[in-house]
């Protein structure tokens, strides 16, 4: 689910605009602290909860797929090993031909495993930006409305009152502005194709 470092990250950067608008010139006012348990929000918010068990879901439907590949070219390379040993370093044009064919298949495999790992990963990349995006202008806003200047992570704090933690209302904010996301990532971008000008003739 979403890296956690991302979005504490993202929320440092909101903390520090939340008193933005202020001419420079003027002295700094005393910073008023909100915290926020952003853990307990990527772990507890409705659209997080979702996400985290549909991501899930197509976890273990990629290793099924990856067993299924390779259970039968596991079998394949054995009788292949046992051939290959019983030939004394002498394969005949048919076992040559056996051992071709496997590595062919098995790249083929392997090609299939990788394409899927990297539309799951798309789709994990995906989630998490939809919720940081989100996220730090509900931070922002609760943190407002409590009169803080400064939003902090609360793992990053060693002691903080509970009278100044806003997690509660982030999680609540969050829910009403962001039920869902997609954990579906849409399709990479292809580069631009660029056309080589036409060579005149001579």
């Amino acid at each position: 689910m979403p890296n956690t470092k991302t979005i504490l990250a993202a929320l440092a950067i909101a903390g520090a605009s939340l008193g933005a608008g202020t001419a420079a010139a003027q002295a700094l006012t005393e910073a008023k602290i909100a915290v926020v348990d952003v853990e307990r929000v990527m772990r507890e918010c409705t659209a997080c909860v979702a996400a985290n068990t549909q991501l899930q879901t197509q976890l273990t439907s990629l290793q099924q797929f990856a067993q299924q590949q390779g259970a039968p070219l596991q079998t394949e390379q054995t009788s292949l090993e046992t051939a290959l040993k019983a030939a004394a370093g002498k394969p005949d044009a048919a076992l040559q031909q056996r051992v071709q064919a496997f590595q062919t298949k098995a790249q083929g495999a392997q090609r299939q495993v990788n394409e899927r790992e990297q539309t799951f990963q798309r789709n994990v990349a995906y989630v998490r930006q939809q919720i940081a995006q989100k996220m730090v202008p509900v931070v922002q806003q609760v943190a407002q409305q409590r009169g803080a200047t400064v939003a902090v992570a609360k793992d990053n704090v060693l002691f903080s009152a509970t009278s100044i933690d806003i997690t509660a209302g982030v999680l609540t904010a969050l829910n009403s502005q962001l039920p869902s996301v997609s954990v579906t990532a849409p399709p990479p971008q292809q580069p631009a194709q660029t056309t080589q000008p036409a060579t005149p003739g001579r």
